[in-house]
């Protein structure tokens, strides 16, 4: 009898704990495989545009050593907005004026949002819609003054609803799903903002949240006139980060703001004033198309695999660790393809340092291989990000840039962040592509400006950050 009971109760022990894995485990295959929301991984059609502008933001250090800004980005949006008759769709992943008090910042995000409210006053019945990410109110601990003056004058401001996308971190997002998110996030903050020193405080649950580690990661900026797809963030503490843009006309416009539309029906309601069809010149030289999430992966995996002997392929990039691309880099060397990387050493992020992951150990990983055909340059950091995005192939009788919001990770091009790119052909003396060209050549060169440093080649990874990278890949919970 006693044996009997004891089998029983040893059941009684491993039936919930066995039916609570399995809980989990369905939790994480289902929610990293589900449907995305309908219109995310768009792949629009080519068109065919008469204007691309190519700009860029940078900091760099001069011959005696001062640090100086050249920004151009967002007072191209600036001038934009005021432009503007019909709407304005603006979706910006970070969109606030904290920071930690340590610099003075550009007010990017108080001068955006002043002029939005100007135009709205100018044209009481301009649709204006902001589209942004919840990481702004710290996953809803507290309110984002700049969205409070928008809302009050009559702005839209739409959240991203994260919980419907796939999960990029899903043993912790199963646990969080099944037992945490019922609790929400609102009420008191009593714990240190860990976005910024001056942002109010969050309650614990916004921090369990945090970890999720998911985003509308998109930059775009949509009006009935123009559309500026970038790598940029309308972000004070991000102000002096060096990024990239592209501004297009067009039938194109149209696109974008389908992209922003399919974030609007999952995200809350209402209908976005969309981009009157405009006529492409169909015999034009310059095609562009619009890109998100998934298919962006696909176009870059693509258009490496394209690249042949005597080419080159240019990057710029703030985070490289996606194996498939690193892999397909590796292979374009081996076909006598010319590969040039500028890569941030990701050695400081809002004044907080930072141990070099990934762009080190991947950066090591490829100088060990002793390959003639690929280069690395670090850019030359000071307290600011090279935060741009953008692959150039030069070489062809078209020359190709895929650009905008995504970082070559998992998490921006495997279906899991919202993300925003543009793709552009055009033959190599159109204007767009001699300005890339004359962009990547100046950091490359350091004309004028001490901009990149050599790769320290033969430098020793240490077994600490190699560990902690493979580990964080392993586990996915990264932010890259």
């Amino acid at each position: 009898m006693k044996k009997v009971r004891g089998k029983l109760n040893r059941k009684a022990v491993w039936i919930p704990i066995l039916s609570l894995v399995l809980v989990l485990t369905a939790t994480i295959i289902y929610q990293s495989n589900k449907p995305l929301p309908k219109g995310l991984s768009f792949e629009g059609e080519v068109h065919t545009v008469e204007d691309i502008k190519f700009l860029y933001d940078l900091t760099f250090e001069k011959d005696n050593g001062r640090r100086e800004s050249d920004q151009q980005i967002f007072n191209r949006i600036l001038e934009a907005i005021g432009e503007a008759e019909d709407f304005i769709v603006m979706d910006m992943f970070l969109f606030n004026g904290f920071n930690d008090g340590d610099k003075e910042y550009p007010d990017i995000s108080g001068k955006i949002t002043e002029e939005l409210i100007e135009q709205k006053q100018s044209h009481p019945n301009m649709d204006i819609t902001v589209i942004t990410d919840r990481i702004n109110s710290t996953y809803g601990s507290h309110d984002v003054p700049e969205f409070k003056k928008l809302k009050k004058n009559g702005i839209n401001v739409v959240y991203t609803s994260l919980v419907p996308l796939r999960d990029s971190n899903p043993i912790y997002s199963a646990f969080w799903r099944v037992f945490l998110q019922w609790f929400g996030q609102g009420g008191e903050g009593w714990l240190p903002n860990p976005l910024a020193e001056n942002a109010p405080e969050v309650t614990f649950r916004s921090y369990l949240d945090l970890m999720n580690i998911k985003a509308n990661h998109r930059k775009v900026f949509v009006t009935e006139k123009t559309g500026i797809v970038t790598s940029g963030n309308p972000h004070n503490a991000s102000g002096f980060h060096s990024n990239i843009a592209f501004e297009v006309k067009g039938s194109i416009l149209a696109d974008l703001v389908k992209t922003e539309q399919a974030v609007v029906d999952y995200s809350a309601s209402g209908k976005l004033t969309n981009a009157k069809p405009a006529d492409s010149n169909k015999t034009g030289t310059v095609k562009a198309q619009v890109l998100t999430e998934g298919k962006i992966y696909k176009h870059i995996i693509k258009e490496i695999n394209k690249v042949r002997k005597g080419e080159t392929i240019w990057l710029g990039m703030f985070y490289l660790a996606d194996r498939k691309v690193v892999d397909a880099l590796k292979e374009a060397a081996d076909r006598g393809v010319k590969v040039k990387m500028i890569l941030d050493p990701n050695q400081n992020a809002f004044g907080s340092e930072k141990i070099g992951l990934p762009n080190i150990p991947v950066a090591a990983e490829l100088d060990k291989l002793g390959h003639e055909n690929i280069k690395i340059r670090w850019y030359n950091t000071g307290f600011e990000q090279y935060h741009a995005k953008i692959m150039y192939v030069t070489g062809k009788e078209n020359n190709m840039i895929i650009a905008g919001s995504a970082n070559f990770t998992k998490r921006n091009l495997d279906d899991l962040n919202l993300e925003t790119n543009l793709k552009i052909s055009a033959p190599d003396q159109s204007k767009v592509m001699k300005d890339v060209d004359s962009y990547f050549n100046k950091l490359w060169n350091n004309n004028g400006a001490i901009y990149t440093n050599n790769y320290p080649s033969n430098e020793k990874m240490p077994v600490v950050k190699y560990f902690t990278y493979r580990l964080q890949k392993l586990t996915h919970f990264t932010t890259y």
